[in-house]
């Protein structure tokens, strides 16, 4: 088994996919649990668990030593907890991807269930001990990727290129920056990484469109993945030497923290929170609290999401039980205590993606309640997406002031880019410029591998 080999990984808020040269070019590798994407969920039976066994992991190989210096007052609690959780009859392994999510459904009580962890990486207000928790999340599921690519191709990769976002949160984006960057190196090297780079993933993906081309164009890269959008303006060549700096590719960039989740959760507070109560009116003539329903929707959000599952949100149901409608009641009841946030959550996302090639989709809510079903419809996801466009076209102003110009193509990659809603309001803006669309997610993983061969070949 070769541990000398270099990768790409594109760690995304929705999908996880990996790469390596293989024949001369830069190539997915396909997981032998997942494909060539791996959904970005872990599933464990508490979340005390994961230290111990990422530990016994790393120990397995004669690779621990980093990780038990790091965590020497947290390992022996995290074994005890793991042991405990095997004798309740809970598997001692922790589960990644489709399989993570379909172990949630089954019982999604009483686990431990992580959705789209990146999106968390640059929030404000993380404590020294939740950065700790998100190290070993990251490293865990780094950890069972780089096995997966050893099962499946007998290489185990050392040196990697992780992509990354212009800009891990909206706000004090250089705190944010620095401390996601800091979350992820450190997972890395828990993981095994002994030489670890990041590069911007509008430029990945930039550098996978340009080669493909014929002649030097002006790009405009719309990358919009589940948790962040980033756009660049860049100056492709084919000819370009790749000696020298990517960076003098950029004429423009910039990127904010909205993408795929937040048009899921615009969609759920338009169309399926409403079937929970929000927006009707009490018996006592007062309007329903919208902040109980924001927190259920913003799975993507810490503080949130713990604020909804609180004490202090469980006495304002008790309260509101009188004065809102039976059923309303019953499925917001069941949406808390039942831990079906990312179960909503999901539902919206499925809308939002039938509703790209459908003007109505038929819901299944019946998690909730037995039977309920509800229709969404595409002018919905329209009015739901009008305050994210509005968010795309300043970011797209700010990068066509940078840049001085216009481009020639639209370069769209990412999860979201591709969306009929995104596609139609792109060609809104840039009328009679050609729009190409990438590969939803390989294009970043491609680019990421190959600047991985320029940096460690």
């Amino acid at each position: 088994m070769t541990f000398s080999s270099f990768a790409g990984f594109d760690f995304g808020t929705s999908n996880c996919a990996i790469g390596l040269y293989q024949d001369g070019r830069p190539t997915l590798v396909s997981l032998p649990d997942h494909g060539s994407y791996m959904p970005s969920t872990l599933f464990a039976p508490t979340r005390d668990v994961i230290s111990g066994w990422l530990y016994q992991k790393l120990k397995q190989k004669n690779m621990a030593d980093v990780y038990q210096n790091a965590r020497a007052q947290h390992i022996e609690t995290s074994l005890g907890a793991l042991r405990e959780a095997m004798l309740d009859g809970f598997d001692s392994e922790l589960l990644f991807g489709q399989q993570a999510f379909d172990a949630y459904m089954e019982d999604p009580f009483d686990c431990y269930y992580v959705k789209s962890p990146k999106s968390f990486l640059g929030a404000s207000g993380l404590s020294a001990r939740h950065c700790q928790w998100f190290e070993d999340i990251i490293a865990a599921t780094m950890w069972h990727m780089r096995g997966q690519v050893a099962q499946a191709t007998g290489e185990y990769p050392d040196k990697v290129v992780i992509g990354r976002p212009v800009n891990f949160q909206g706000l004090n984006s250089e705190q944010s920056n620095r401390q996601a960057i800091s979350i992820l190196t450190q997972a890395a090297k828990f993981a095994g990484f002994s030489q670890i780079e990041f590069l911007y993933e509008p430029l990945a993906a930039g550098l996978t469109y340009q080669a493909s081309l014929k002649e030097p164009k002006r790009v405009l890269v719309v990358d919009i993945g589940g948790g962040t959008t980033d756009i660049s303006m860049m100056e492709m060549d084919p000819n370009f030497d790749y000696k020298f700096d990517h960076q003098r590719l950029v004429l423009g960039y910039s990127g904010e923290r909205i993408g795929g989740n937040d048009f899921d959760i615009a969609l759920n507070l338009q169309t399926l929170m409403p079937h929970l109560g929000m927006n009707q009116t009490l018996a006592n003539g007062q309007p329903m609290p919208h902040k109980i329903y924001y927190d259920a929707a913003c799975v993507n959000d810490l503080p949130a999401q713990s604020h909804f599952y609180s004490r202090e949100s469980e006495k304002l149901l008790l309260d509101l039980k009188d004065d809102m409608q039976s059923d309303y009641w019953q499925r917001l009841h069941r949406l808390k205590h039942e831990q079906l946030t990312q179960s909503l959550n999901r539902s919206a996302e499925q809308s939002k993606i039938a509703l790209g090639d459908s003007i109505e989709y038929q819901c299944y809510l019946d998690y909730l309640e037995d039977g309920l079903q509800i229709f969404v419809y595409q002018q919905q996801l329209k009015q739901a997406s009008e305050k994210l466009t509005r968010a795309l076209s300043s970011l797209i102003h700010e990068v066509l002031t940078q840049s001085g110009c216009q481009p020639d193509v639209l370069f769209l990659t990412g999860g979201s880019a591709n969306s009929p809603v995104i596609k139609r309001f792109l060609a809104e803006h840039f009328q009679g410029i050609q729009q190409v669309s990438a590969d939803n997610f390989g294009s970043v993983t491609e680019g990421l591998t190959r600047w991985a061969r320029q940096i460690y070949s």
